[in-house]
């Protein structure tokens, strides 16, 4: 059975996207050490699972990295990885690798987490992402922590909880990015 996997890069006090106002990823720190785990972590996963948000935003980007000097197999891994993207309002068949999702979440996603083996990585702390929580079908959430406080831009998992986790594993990088694994313990309550 596929464990799905919330995969998030967020601040300390948990900003996980600028706003327009402000440069994009300004507060993202990175380095070989995290990149090559990035990689890793993309390599060994079976699929992507994308809210329409993501997906749009994703699908623009990493065609568009195919070609750029040390890009080249992080793209191509990118761009390869079968995606299956839930949403109300799109309509198929989808580019990119991509397979939309249709029916009840819960049932479309136990039944994806039953088609696979490995890990389904969901690269978003938005909306889709708050609507897995809230059914309880995340097995893990996997927090890369960049050590930056960020005053404006949207929180991750406001008004979510509360889930009890527990801490699996962690890893540090010399820029002083912290990577950490919970697992819920406990189901959300709303």
């Amino acid at each position: 059975m596929g464990r799905l996997i919330i995969n998030v890069a967020m601040t300390v006090n948990g900003a996980f996207e600028a706003p327009a106002a402000e440069p994009q990823g300004g507060w993202l720190v990175t380095d070989p050490h995290s990149m090559q785990a990035g990689r890793e972590m993309w390599q060994a996963a079976d699929a992507m699972v994308l809210g329409r948000k993501t997906y749009q935003g994703l699908a623009a980007a990493w065609p568009q990295l195919a070609n750029v000097p040390g890009f080249e197999a992080y793209a191509a891994r990118m761009n390869s990885m079968p995606k299956y993207v839930a949403s109300r309002s799109l309509t198929g068949p989808l580019e990119w690798n991509a397979t939309l999702l249709e029916g009840d979440l819960g049932t479309t996603m136990r039944r994806l987490k039953d088609e696979h083996d490995g890990n389904l990585i969901v690269p978003s702390a938005g909306e889709f992402a708050r609507a897995l929580i809230a059914d309880d079908l995340v097995d893990e959430f996997w927090f890369t922590v960049s050590p930056y406080l960020w005053a404006t831009g949207p929180r991750i998992f406001d008004d979510i909880g509360p889930v009890r986790l527990e801490l699996v594993n962690t890893t540090t990088f010399p820029s002083g990015i912290v990577r950490l694994c919970y697992q819920p313990t406990s189901a959300p309550t709303n």
